[in-house]
């Protein structure tokens, strides 16, 4: 039946400032070089800019940004006879999330010549008032899945 091993899904730490388990997680896949103690730095930098700015609880706002970029469909390659077509599936859950964190983080490093807590600042509010790299990216992967809509018979 299936060619793959069982994948176990993990259970995730929260993280200690907030005890809420997406920032964790958004801590551990900012980190580098297992430096969670950058990472954190760099997270909560970004959260103290967020609620000086914006005077709202940085949690939701950064939650509430998550979910404006986090996709609901994307293309996968799929084989079919001699022909590669690019196939829309959904996205679940957990790659959602991590989809969503991974263009956060690199619309935030595309941004030049500040302090990574102030450059993810600046992505996660602009993301939230509709514009920013990240929402952007998301846009062209829903344009794809929607253009290639002909070949969903193929998932």
């Amino acid at each position: 039946m299936g060619r793959r091993k069982r994948v176990y899904t993990r259970e995730y730490e929260p993280d200690f400032k907030y005890n809420n388990i997406q920032v964790g997680r958004f801590i551990n896949y900012v980190m580098r070089d297992g430096k969670k103690a950058a990472a954190s730095k760099v997270v909560y930098g970004a959260f103290d800019i967020i609620e000086e700015k914006t005077k709202q609880n940085p949690v939701e706002v950064f939650e509430e940004a998550v979910n404006k970029v986090a996709p609901i469909l994307e293309i996968k390659s799929k084989r079919v006879g001699g022909a590669t077509y690019q196939v829309p599936v959904e996205v679940r859950g957990g790659r959602r999330m991590l989809l969503a964190f991974r263009w956060m983080i690199d619309a935030a490093n595309g941004r030049k010549g500040r302090p990574m807590a102030e450059k993810l600042a600046a992505e996660i509010l602009d993301i939230n008032s509709g514009t920013g790299a990240a929402i952007k990216k998301r846009e062209d992967v829903q344009k794809m899945a929607e253009s290639n809509r002909a070949f969903a018979h193929f998932a």
